[in-house]
């Protein structure tokens, strides 16, 4: 993204009515989707209703011949909101880049589904595709925000529960970091538009639902030991959910290149 594209994202951010503030949950799920509706979805994909694990999913396709392979791509909304619809714009320009076709599941959301539910979903829709006759070595597991996390943590849950990991990990933005102990919470408040002080804790607080904030389900981890995986996070540098991103990028490297 050049310096023009970035300011004018940033002033079109900061002009938006606020989606994750401390509002009823209702219109925060009207809000994200009304400001994810203003994205534009690239030409050249199709998309069909599909089912996953027993949620409602979406598919996403080339409208030409795809590639082999499939991503998996997680909705964002901080658990609270979002959709495989309102992810739209970022599926299908990596459906478009890639040519891979992509599915996107409907993850359910809290507070009426409090953690571990959207990490539960994530697993299982990556469960249901190896079992659908995909091949774990030609899937991608993505996704942003939230769904970030999830394209993570479902990587080491998958291990846990026998399942072959997949190829690799594309998270962007992921998070949040629900502890809140990381400086950037601070460092970047005068230049993060969109998640305040104030939000991040109103939407994590329906998540967690008196859970402990600190555990693998929530954090972005990604595999150890002999399932390392290709996955270096993709957080914008003006992000103040972003703490804990560089240090877990230094660690995958060095776990890389300790092999």
């Amino acid at each position: 993204m050049s310096r023009d594209q970035r300011l004018a994202l940033d002033a079109k951010l900061r002009k938006e009515p606020q989606t994750f503030g401390p509002v009823p949950v209702e219109r925060l799920r009207e809000g994200f989707a009304a400001f994810m509706g203003t994205f534009p979805v690239p030409p050249g994909v199709r998309r069909t209703p599909a089912e996953l694990a027993g949620r409602p999913a979406l598919l996403v396709e080339p409208e030409g011949d795809a590639q082999p392979g499939t991503i998996l791509y997680f909705h964002g909304g901080g658990n609270v909101s979002g959709s495989p619809e309102t992810a739209l714009p970022l599926t299908a320009n990596l459906v478009a880049r890639t040519g891979f076709r992509a599915f996107s599941p409907h993850c359910r959301l809290a507070p009426e589904h409090p953690c571990p539910a959207g990490a539960d979903d994530a697993l299982n829709a990556y469960r249901a595709l190896p079992g659908s006759g995909e091949d774990p070595p030609a899937i991608a597991s993505a996704g942003d925000s939230r769904g970030g996390g999830h394209a993570v943590t479902a990587c080491p849950a998958a291990r846990d529960a026998g399942l072959p990991v997949p190829a690799a990990i594309v998270a962007f933005s992921p998070g949040p970091d629900y502890t809140g102990t990381g400086k950037s919470t601070d460092t970047k408040a005068g230049t993060d538009p969109l998640f305040t002080r104030e939000s991040l804790p109103h939407t994590a607080t329906m998540y967690l639902a008196g859970q402990d904030p600190d555990q693998p389900l929530l954090p972005p981890r990604p595999p150890r030991g002999p399932d390392r995986l290709p996955a270096p996070p993709a957080p914008g540098r003006h992000e103040r959910t972003a703490p804990r991103r560089p240090r877990q990028a230094r660690r995958a490297r060095a776990r890389r290149t300790s092999t």
